[in-house]
């Protein structure tokens, strides 16, 4: 039998591979800015958790910098951003509290790196996400949330202050903002990558 393609018989086309895709998790303090953070990048919907804070949350959820913030995240946050044809980015935001830590270890499953969500003028908040990162060897960026438009201390002092070593980036952001969101998210897969290929330590 003759298997030569027929002159008639158009050539088979191939299809294109779907996005690889990756997982990262959003982790930082109460009010940090997470949830605006997956909001303002997601080309989807986001899936939100926010509960109403209620009178038994206070001296427990601090707003800090946001006195007007009324909701909290109690799961998790979820949304999705395709950077191009060959990767596609899952986003899952943390809940803020330390009383929701336990579900860290579920959501870190798989990922490929982190982002921890810094307001400057609450560093202690982001204490107990660099520690959970460092300890569980994820690769991570600290994005320091721009409030207004400001921070409260320049990029150098949150590193010092959070006792970062210089292979860490500490970047500065705006979470409203979908292009600010997206640079930073750019940092952490480099980051990523240099650390899957060798060219920085674990």
């Amino acid at each position: 039998m003759d298997y030569e393609r027929s002159p008639n018989r158009p050539a088979a086309t191939l299809r294109p591979q779907p996005p690889v895709p990756v997982k990262i998790v959003v982790a930082g303090g109460f009010a940090a800015g997470k949830t605006t953070t997956v909001g303002a990048i997601s080309e989807i919907m986001p899936l939100t958790t926010e509960a109403e804070m209620t009178e038994a949350s206070l001296g427990i959820d601090d707003p800090g910098a946001l006195p007007h913030k009324t909701t909290t995240t109690v799961a998790l946050d979820f949304g999705s951003v395709t950077i191009d044809e060959s990767l596609k980015l899952y986003l899952f935001g943390t809940p803020g509290q330390d009383r929701f830590v336990f579900m860290w270890d579920d959501l870190i499953r798989g990922a490929l790196g982190g982002v921890v969500v810094v307001d400057s003028s609450r560093l202690d908040d982001c204490h107990p996400a660099v520690d959970y990162f460092e300890r569980a060897q994820l690769p991570f960026i600290v994005a320091v949330n721009a409030f207004d438009g400001r921070l409260a201390h320049d990029l150098e002092t949150v590193r010092w202050a959070l006792a970062l070593s210089e292979h860490i980036p500490v970047v500065a952001f705006d979470a409203r903002h979908r292009h600010s969101v997206r640079d930073m998210l750019l940092v952490l897969l480099e980051l990523a990558l240099s650390r899957a290929t060798g060219a920085l330590p674990s």
